[in-house]
């Protein structure tokens, strides 16, 4: 096991203090960081004592602690899944080689690239949700709410690290670009279109965590067979973190649909006593899912190919794969040609995009198995809409399609959108139940039912956030 330094400035398992020229450029960084965190971090908590989870190991079976803190004081570190001995390149042109320490001069640009990618996606969902707390639905939800936003600062410092560590000068300056841009800022944006969009209900961030986090479940573990070591084992830890974040998303949704069904079986309409209709979450569903998957890229891509080739990027668990060079594969896609729709094989590099999609599609559908479990003798099942509907990226971006996939007339989309997207008056009517916080311990908003169980062994109606100075 790797020995973590929990005691030093910045809590590492990487042996920071023996490289001193970068400690101190990392000990610079984190008054800007922290400054930032104040700006544009949960608005009206800082000083909050809130029950938060903190890394202390990389160990699997112990690696986190939790107590109360008060977010600016948390314990952002650096943490390294442990190196695996005589590590080789999983897959690609350098297949079965040992995997590089060092940044590959010729892949340099291509891994600072993406490694900023991943960044810049980090504090943008902190700037997102920022709002939130001031009308959570319950203290267990303001704290998971809040776990989710420190992990997302500390995923941050695990890029910020990287970017340090490799990349030299134009690394410290994209480690200070990533605290300038800002979500929907219409001069600096984030590089994402999914992290640009505003997420100011509880719906929408349940909504985010369970579509936009799962998205960033595939990128990790696509990054995590990476032949860049350093980069491997920073993903793989952050895949430990970044489960909660899905469970968290997944949860809230299940409980909101619980709440719905519960007043539908008591004959009642969700609207008419303040709760939120499956329709209307169905209609939220279809926006985050879709602008999510355009986080993975066009169908077809020579830069996919580009990372495949070069060892950079791999696909999803590669070992569960037979061909790792995937040289002379092909990989059967709908694509939209000379203006119609087609089923072709594309050579199996270029596709890779599309293969972590379809694995990305699949889980997707499973956590929506899952809220259809409590909707049986229901005239009403949740549904992934195509993967052409509503695009901004790739092969269908720029043409119509009805949820089902069918194409339509741009007229007859904007007529039949606010059926299939949530219109004006639903983010309306959604974000009109979520006007006062509920911090009453145990108490919920009536919108959602509570969770069967909470956090860390702890009651349901334990006080995750004091609200009480001191």
């Amino acid at each position: 096991m790797s020995n973590v330094a929990l005691n030093e400035k910045i809590p590492n398992n990487v042996d920071l203090s023996s490289d001193k020229r970068l400690q101190r450029a990392l000990e610079q960084w984190q008054p800007e960081f922290l400054s930032w965190w104040g700006d544009m971090g949960p608005e009206g908590f800082q000083t909050k004592d809130v029950y938060l989870r903190t890394a202390i190991s990389v160990d699997p079976k112990g690696w986190a602690h939790f107590d109360y803190v008060k977010m600016p004081d948390y314990r952002w570190g650096i943490f390294l899944a442990d190196p695996v001995k005589d590590r080789k390149i999983g897959f690609g042109d350098d297949y079965g080689k040992p995997a590089w320490q060092e940044v590959p001069g010729e892949h340099r640009n291509t891994l600072r690239r993406l490694i900023v990618t991943q960044g810049d996606t980090e504090p943008a969902s902190v700037e997102q949700q920022r709002l939130l707390g001031q009308t959570c639905p319950s203290l267990y939800d303001l704290r998971n709410l809040f776990q989710v936003n420190v992990e997302e600062g500390r995923h941050l410092w695990a890029m910020v690290y990287l970017l340090h560590s490799y990349f030299g000068r134009d690394g410290r300056e994209e480690a200070e670009e990533l605290l300038q841009r800002r979500s929907g800022d219409s001069d600096k944006p984030r590089i994402l279109g999914a992290f640009n969009e505003p997420c100011t209900d509880w719906l929408s961030f349940f909504m985010f965590t369970t579509f936009t986090d799962r998205d960033g479940k595939y990128q990790l573990l696509a990054l995590a067979e990476s032949g860049f070591d350093p980069l491997s084992r920073t993903c793989r830890f952050m895949l430990t973190e970044e489960a909660h974040h899905m469970f968290v998303g997944e949860t809230g949704v299940g409980r909101v649909i619980a709440r719905t069904v519960q007043l539908m079986k008591e004959g009642v309409d969700p609207r008419s006593v303040g709760a939120i209709d499956l329709e209307t979450i169905q209609r939220y569903l279809n926006f985050w899912y879709s602008v999510s998957l355009d986080l993975f890229g066009s169908e077809i891509s020579t830069n996919a190919a580009n990372f495949f080739g070069a060892g950079i990027k791999g696909r999803a668990k590669e070992e569960s794969f037979e061909d790792h060079v995937a040289l002379e594969g092909s990989y059967e896609m709908d694509l939209y040609e000379d203006g119609k729709l087609v089923r072709k094989e594309v050579a199996l590099r270029s596709a890779m995009n599309e293969v972590l999609r379809d694995a990305y599609v699949e889980d997707c559908q499973k956590a929506l198995n899952r809220w259809n479990k409590q909707l049986v003798d229901m005239d009403f099942k949740f549904t992934l809409p195509s993967r052409r509907f509503h695009r901004a990226q790739g092969t269908f971006a720029g043409r119509t399609f009805s949820p089902a996939g069918d194409e339509i007339s741009q007229a007859e989309f904007e007529k039949r959108q606010d059926q299939w997207l949530p219109s004006e008056a639903d983010r309306t009517y959604v974000k009109s139940l979520m006007v006062k916080p509920v911090i009453t311990p145990g108490h919920f908003a009536n919108w959602i039912a509570p969770p069967p169980r909470g956090v860390n062994d702890r009651p349901i109606d334990f006080e995750y956030v004091r609200y009480s100075e001191g």
